[in-house]
């Protein structure tokens, strides 16, 4: 399963890992990376410490290709931007901002750029300023999410881009890389999937919560801040949404996520922000990343296979015709 997003990677497999805040860290990204996917170490919020020690730690799993993401809303953005070339990652992903700042940096040391897009106005927007590729993530995804659902948003940025396109959220298995393939994406991103595998340090009562979720389990909250964000129903969310009903102003709001991560990473998944995309309903293993990649690209190559077939049964039924 050879695309341009592969060659320009250097991986083996069009399957990118998504960088979760506070989840994704280096024995994930080293694991993803390892079994010929793209391992992403998630740094927003991260001090430059435990980003050297994640990076070293995925170095340790594997030679092969891993990345950083770094969000541009962050306080920290400019020094985790500099240790991106200081550690010699392959690539950079990007979130909640322009990497324009960035970009000559990155390029002159040979990293490649493909920052997260919700529209085809900003993939274009990437590529005029020398991204490498773009992720286009759906609505339908974990965490922070824009309005265009994955479906709509896909072929709408390969419509408007000549760069490899990466499709994004509600990718669960082959079933949907085939769809984002067919779509126009040349590789896949998946964040969710990854949540439950082995090597994800995530707390044991995350895991539960998404290996228990049905397709109805997901809610946006924040929309009223401007910073929409999907997460399994619990009572924080629940919460959320009675001041969002409440709430006159967007500044009355302000705070309402304050340390709702930090208190889901810890394992109370009642009264944290427990980030899933509207897939984690077809999440019912656990498993390894090895496993989730190797099945994943079998079941696509074997749905595209048997997708070629009807085609041809039906052209040469309209051929009898």
């Amino acid at each position: 399963m050879k695309t341009r997003i592969t060659e320009l990677l250097g991986i083996e497999y069009p399957v990118v890992q998504g960088a979760m805040a506070r989840i994704a860290d280096g024995g994930l990204a080293g694991a993803v990376s390892e079994a010929g996917g793209l391992g992403i170490i998630a740094c927003g919020g991260a001090r430059p410490e435990w980003i050297r020690d994640q990076v070293a730690r995925a170095r340790a799993l594997t030679s092969k290709p891993i990345g950083m993401n770094v969000m541009l809303m962050d306080p920290r953005a400019d020094e985790v931007a500099e240790l991106v070339v200081e550690l010699g990652v392959e690539v950079v992903t990007t979130g909640a901002g322009s990497p324009a700042n960035y970009m000559k940096a990155w390029k002159e040391a040979g990293v490649k750029v493909v920052p997260v897009v919700a529209s085809s106005a900003l993939a274009a927007r990437m590529e005029r300023l020398g991204a490498d590729a773009v992720v286009a993530e759906g609505t339908e995804a974990g965490g922070h999410i824009g309005e265009l659902t994955t479906m709509a948003l896909i072929p709408a940025v390969c419509e408007k881009v000549s760069i490899p396109v990466i499709g994004a959220g509600g990718i669960v298995d082959g079933r949907g890389m085939l769809a984002a393939f067919a779509l126009g994406a040349e590789g896949v991103q998946c964040g969710t999937r990854f949540l439950t595998v082995e090597e994800c340090g995530v707390h044991e009562a995350w895991k539960e919560k998404v290996l228990a979720a049905k397709d109805s389990d997901t809610i946006v909250t924040g929309r009223g801040t401007g910073h929409p964000v999907r997460g399994l129903k619990n009572k924080f969310a629940r919460e959320c949404r009675k001041m969002e009903l409440a709430a006159q102003s967007g500044e009355e709001l302000e705070g309402m996520y304050a340390g709702s991560l930090a208190r889901a990473v810890a394992g109370d998944v009642e009264n944290g922000s427990v980030m899933a995309g509207q897939v984690a309903a077809l999440v019912t293993e656990r498993g390894t990343a090895a496993g989730v990649i190797t099945e994943m690209v079998r079941e696509a190559e074997a749905l595209a296979g048997r997708s070629m077939e009807a085609l041809a049964a039906m052209n040469a039924q309209r051929e009898r015709a």
